[in-house]
């Protein structure tokens, strides 16, 4: 903790700057590690315990009437509302087969649903991959910084140099330490998001099987 207090006192603007970047991003990092595994894994069950009562139920009113209570991310029910609703007349939506109407309203539909299961994605990957670039940089101002004040008071002692250096390399360790846990939590959402869309998937072509010849 005393090195990090040192390296914030010793560091010009452009250091604290990275500092203050890093920790940025670490909690927008964090915060969307927790907040996105908490809707994911209220997703998964959502789909494990919905699909099952909407089969069941004995006509698909009634089926979705019982997900309302299930659906709490809102992934299926938006499916069948999609799936049950006529195209507007007058419109050349409404010009097309009905097969058709109901493939692109279901289509239009499951990628408003894959939308939100992927949210928050794009962030943890940017920062997975910028946050060792931005710490390496804060390490490469640190040393030139120290360096130049080595310079001015013309003391090149190793015992001199060693602590401003290796101050200055914490700002690496800060940059993977920011990025490990974002790559880890994207590459393990990426896989409950693609899980989630299989499901959905399927469901959306069941729904079409089911109202296509109707």
């Amino acid at each position: 903790m005393r090195e990090l207090i040192n390296l914030w006192q010793a560091g010009d603007g452009v250091a604290r700057f990275v500092s203050l970047l890093l920790l940025a991003m670490s909690v927008s990092s964090w915060v969307l590690i927790f907040w996105r595994a908490w809707a994911l894994a209220r997703a998964r069950r959502d789909l494990r315990r919905g699909l099952p009562v909407f089969w069941a139920a004995p006509a698909l009113s009634q089926g979705r009437e019982q997900l309302l209570a299930l659906d709490r991310e809102r992934l299926m029910v938006p499916l069948i509302d999609a799936a049950i609703q006529d195209s507007p007349n007058g419109t050349l939506g409404a010009c097309a087969q009905r097969t058709s109407q109901l493939t692109r309203r279901l289509r239009d539909a499951l990628h408003v649903v894959l939308g939100g299961l992927g949210r928050g994605q794009v962030v943890l990957a940017t920062i997975g991959s910028t946050a060792p670039f931005v710490g390496l940089f804060g390490t490469v101002w640190g040393i030139y910084h120290a360096l130049m004040s080595i310079t001015s008071t013309g003391n090149f002692s190793l015992d001199k140099v060693a602590g401003p250096v290796g101050e200055a390399l914490i700002m690496t360790a800060a940059g993977l330490a920011v990025a490990i846990p974002a790559v880890l939590a994207y590459n393990l959402f990426g896989k409950w998001v693609a899980a989630c869309e299989a499901e959905l998937e399927g469901f959306a072509h069941d729904l079409r099987e089911l109202l296509g010849g109707a």
